[in-house]
């Protein structure tokens, strides 16, 4: 048989997970590819890139996929059990498993909002090569593994402990320009600590300005309001500040964007998804897997030949 997509495998992973024990994905892949009859070549086919089994990556998206539906949960690094939600799941005998199935668990639904926030089309629909340019194909394929990343950082970074989020916001800073070395960043994120202020780090190296800034590692399921801004303001009120940075893990509501922007001083708004795209856009916590060249004909070099 071809090898099977990612909500092919849906089901019989979740099965696979139904005793309750922890599982390996590695194990877990060669007897889901006998489950499924796999022949030594379908089982060895490599992506376009080289880089990864297209088996072992399918089973790798459906795993993710049950679990952002928090049918599975990851007690450790590359292990997966099933859970209370799984387990019922299973007890209801479903055919089988798809994104459609699955968006009947409000965590599935935000997860896939989350991650199609700046798609051009849901995966629902049905495309055929004809409505895309192999580039506009790449190029949705690349913003869609892109936000699945952005979601899966976040989820890591709420796991996390304060004092490693203080750390990343450090790392975040100094990448993106501030605060000198990473020395002196660290001599100043975290100490302040009082009056509504997690920290202050310089704006450029000569530190000509300074921006004072707060952190809340906030659960999405809750919003930074209007009240925290106010309280951050006067306390960069106290402090005489003309610049600040409120970041946090969560959402901000309206009002607090509202409120933020009609300030005479410049205090910037970094949300949870704003956060995870600078920490890509910087090289925080991520690191480049694959790398693709797009090329094109260069029209100098035959432009004689041309007769241009």
């Amino acid at each position: 048989m071809t090898i099977p997509d990612y909500q092919q495998i849906m089901l019989p992973l979740l099965k696979l997970a139904g005793n309750g024990e922890i599982h390996n994905i590695h194990d877990s892949t060669e007897k889901l590819a006998d489950h499924f009859n796999l022949t030594d070549e379908e089982k060895t086919q490599m992506l376009p890139s080289g880089t990864q089994q297209i088996f072992l990556n399918r089973v790798g998206w459906a795993r993710t996929y049950l679990r952002k539906a928090e049918l599975l949960e990851y007690p450790t690094r590359a292990h997966f059990r099933i859970t209370e939600r799984g387990k019922k799941v299973l007890d209801e005998n479903p055919q089988k498993i798809t994104n459609r199935f699955l968006n009947r668990f409000p965590e599935f639904v935000q997860f896939r909002k989350r991650t199609t926030r700046k798609a051009k089309a849901s995966e629902e629909q049905v495309i055929s090569h004809e409505e895309f340019t192999p580039q506009e194909a790449l190029e949705n394929a690349y913003l869609r593994l892109r936000n699945e990343l952005a979601d899966e950082i976040l989820d890591f970074v709420l796991k996390s402990t304060p004092s490693f989020f203080e750390k990343l916001v450090i790392d975040l800073l100094v990448a993106m320009g501030y605060g000198g070395t990473q020395y002196e960043a660290a001599r100043a994120v975290g100490r302040s600590g009082d009056e509504g202020i997690d920290g202050i780090i310089d704006e450029d190296r000569l530190g000509l300005d300074s921006i004072y800034i707060q952190a809340k590692r906030w659960n999405r399921d809750a919003a930074v309001g209007r009240p925290q801004i106010q309280n951050f303001v006067g306390a960069l009120s106290g402090k005489k500040a003309k610049k600040g940075i409120f970041i946090t893990t969560t959402n901000f509501t309206n009002e607090a964007r509202e409120f933020a922007k009609g300030l005479e001083l410049k205090v910037v708004l970094i949300d949870g998804n704003r956060l995870a795209d600078l920490m890509i856009d910087h090289g925080v916590g991520v690191t480049t897997k694959n790398r693709y060249d797009i090329k094109a004909i260069d029209m100098d070099y035959f432009g004689e030949e041309m007769g241009g």
